[in-house]
């Protein structure tokens, strides 16, 4: 009797060990399982859409002076010169722009003296190409234009061409004649920037490329200078430049929410 409990109690106890084992087992491979399962699954790349930064963009009208034209009299006797900038900004990227000016120059050639004395406009608009962080106002623009000049012609003095000049150059004529009601108009094409060094101040500098449409002349001579336009030696083509400071006069804002979107 006592070696038959003897064993059943061997026979229980190797039972026991045997489902305890098999127990383990089986939840060892279940963590196994989801482990596997965790590590395989990769999480989904979502756009989170942080704080947003707020932006705002000021409207109004910008006034200045060609400070070219306005010290070029200091230093040049034959010159006399003032032009008026100003441009609106209509949208993010576009502006109005116009120039109104007066210029009074005398041009001494060969053959003749003359001098161009009259008022001019020129209006068109800009396309801001640089993209500004947060609060910064500086441009970089390209732009059209169409310009149109009234002015009148004084032929001071001039010389008679002789093709055999045996004895000599002919003495200069003086003519004092003038002739008003002239006109010219072009259009152009322009490049510049502006930079804002202070508070509403800018600073700025532009090259125009022009092309002469219309040019009504004087009777017996040629426009060598046209105001608005400058010189007419390279026939309907021309070029001009600009060094400005203006002034910026706020009007409106306009608040732009710019989104910071991280991965």
């Amino acid at each position: 009797m006592k070696h038959i409990l003897k064993y059943i109690f061997s026979i229980c106890l190797l039972f026991s060990v045997f489902l305890a084992q098999a127990q383990d087992t089986t939840v060892t491979k279940e963590i196994i399982q989801e482990k596997t399962k965790s590590e395989t699954k990769k999480p989904a790349v979502k756009e989170i859409l942080k704080d947003s930064i707020p932006k705002t963009d000021r409207y109004g009208l910008r006034v200045g002076v060609d400070l070219y034209k306005l010290t070029r009299g200091f230093y040049d006797k034959d010159y006399k010169g003032i032009e008026v900038v100003g441009d609106f900004r209509l949208t993010k990227k576009y502006y109005l722009a116009a120039e109104l000016g007066f210029e009074d120059k005398t041009t001494d050639d060969t053959r003749l003296n003359s001098t161009a004395t009259g008022t001019y406009i020129k209006a068109g608009f800009d396309y801001n190409m640089y993209e500004n962080w947060l609060d910064m106002e500086n441009l970089i623009t390209i732009g059209l234009r169409g310009g149109f000049s009234t002015f009148s012609q004084d032929l001071n003095s001039y010389k008679i061409y002789n093709p055999n000049p045996y004895f000599g150059e002919l003495p200069a004529i003086t003519e004092g004649q003038k002739y008003s009601g002239l006109s010219a108009g072009w259009l152009e094409v322009t490049a510049g920037l502006k930079a804002k060094v202070f508070n509403n101040v800018f600073v700025g500098f532009g090259v125009q490329l022009k092309l002469l449409v219309m040019n009504s002349k004087p009777s017996g001579f040629d426009n060598l200078y046209i105001p608005g336009f400058n010189k007419t030696y390279d026939g309907s083509f021309g070029i001009g430049f600009n060094y400005t400071v203006s002034y910026f006069i706020p009007l409106y804002k306009k608040k732009v929410i710019i989104p910071e979107i991280k991965k």
